[in-house]
């Protein structure tokens, strides 16, 4: 009989990616109707996850919540709901109000939904997602809360508007990179004269989510996250999607940018320019470090551990931009074996012709394993093609992996502990240029 457990998880519970999906929206407020104490779970988890980006106004440990106790869990927590929500609208100002539950109410059966539609009536700018931690993980989180928003505040029945799209698939500080990320993907749409919704970074208001069914095309940078909203916005909206990676460096983002104007059927020359011109900055900055490249020999077997937005991105990013072989790539979320080949197939392709052995495992600790069985050496072997010189992208978590191949390490992924994170992020062009001079400052970083 095996067991099946996850040691060191690499994310929070639906309710926890909820509300720091909420909480990155523009006036956003989450309100939970839950137990006492997940918000502070959430927060401290933040904390040691998201590159110290935690709390902010009314998120962290300031999140109004219903702490629900035993006599609601008798009784019903509607009413504490009800109250709940009207102490946050007297203390808290925000453009946006969403009730999140967790899983007491969702067991003993209240319905949210009837008391935010009360409020609702009253001109309240409120809508409720079902988010109890049993749902999901954290990534499912981030996609219930986009559902809500298209069923219950994005304006139905508006007019097509010719070069509006929105991006979506990078997931709030699950992404501890997901300011920068998602506004270096958004740079590369305006690069080509789009008008682009990407709801979180601070260019986006709660009007134009509003508008967002104006859109004429949904972007979803993942294979996995945003897949289910994107899907209910096409079914509520007629807006149709498109699905990409995550865009790093100068191979993805030309990609990118010509899967976008296929999609689209943009002016073919207007592409082909952006891609020039921006590949020539791309190189012209590069081209100074290849000296030492070569000189210092610093290309790196490599092992990729991350999600699913960033194993197939920065697996395509060393083997096709930096000339490195990836000889692993484990995808760490809990991914249905019917979704693996999708994401599987976009690392088996490369444009380097190099083949990386890809392995779904959520367990951190098991990795290491996964490496032997794809680098075998043979007991009281004398000579052996070495797992050397090595480099290991992946989280925090990650670091005893690369101490025990005696590798340098650069935390990308979440959880990432030891980096402070603003608003760097490594999609577009520049991102690739960002990347690139973080992977090679920790290889030179102890001469």
């Amino acid at each position: 009989m095996s067991e099946n457990f996850v040691e060191r998880a690499r994310y929070l519970c639906s309710l926890g990616g909820a509300a720091a999906t909420v909480t990155a929206l523009p006036g956003g407020i989450p309100i939970l109707h839950s137990a006492s104490g997940c918000a502070g779970n959430f927060a401290w988890t933040q904390n040691g996850g998201s590159g110290l980006q935690v709390g902010g106004y009314c998120g962290g440990l300031t999140v109004p919540s219903s702490n629900i106790q035993e006599t609601e869990v008798v009784f019903g927590g509607e009413d504490r709901l009800r109250e709940e929500i009207t102490s946050t609208l007297k203390v808290m100002q925000g453009g946006l109000y969403v009730v999140l539950t967790g899983c007491v109410p969702e067991v003993i059966g209240d319905d949210i939904f009837a008391v935010v539609n009360d409020f609702r009536e009253e001109g309240v700018p409120i809508i409720g997602a079902v988010t109890g931690g049993f749902r999901g993980d954290s990534y499912w989180g981030y996609d219930l809360v986009l559902q809500a928003l298209t069923k219950d505040y994005v304006a139905k029945g508006s007019a097509k508007v010719k070069g509006r799209v929105n991006l979506w698939g990078v997931v709030p500080y699950m992404d501890p990179f997901w300011r920068g990320n998602l506004e270096g993907a958004r740079h590369l749409l305006e690069l080509l004269g789009l008008e682009v919704n990407s709801f979180f970074t601070p260019a986006d208001t709660l009007e134009g989510i509003r508008a967002a069914g104006s859109a004429e095309l949904n972007i979803v940078l993942s294979d996995l996250y945003g897949q289910g909203a994107a899907a209910l916005f096409r079914e509520k909206h007629g807006t149709p999607f498109v699905t990409t990676s995550l865009p790093i460096g100068v191979s993805a983002s030309e990609a990118f940018l010509r899967q976008v104007g296929a999609a689209l059927e943009l002016d073919p020359e207007l592409v082909q320019r952006v891609i020039d011109r921006e590949k020539r900055h791309y190189y012209q900055i590069l081209e100074p470090l290849t000296d030492c490249y070569n000189d210092l020999d610093l290309q790196r077997y490599a092992v990729v551990v991350g999600d699913a937005n960033y194993a197939v991105a920065l697996t395509r990013f060393l083997a096709d931009d930096l000339g490195w072989l990836p000889v692993l790539t484990v995808v760490t979320d809990r991914i249905h074996e019917n979704g693996q080949p999708a994401i599987a197939a976009r690392v088996e392709h490369l444009a380097s012709g190099f083949s990386t052995n890809v392995v779904f495992e959520s367990d951190a600790s098991q990795v290491l394993g996964h490496l032997n069985q794809v680098w075998p050496r043979a007991a009281g072997q004398k000579y052996y093609n070495a797992f050397s010189p090595a480099f290991v992208l992946g989280s925090s978590l990650d670091r005893e992996l690369a101490l025990q191949i005696g590798a340098p390490h650069l935390s990308v992924s979440f959880p990432v502990a030891n980096r402070a994170v603003l608003d760097r992020g490594y999609t577009g062009f520049r991102g690739g240029l960002r990347l690139a001079e973080d992977v090679f400052g920790q290889i030179v970083a102890n001469r």
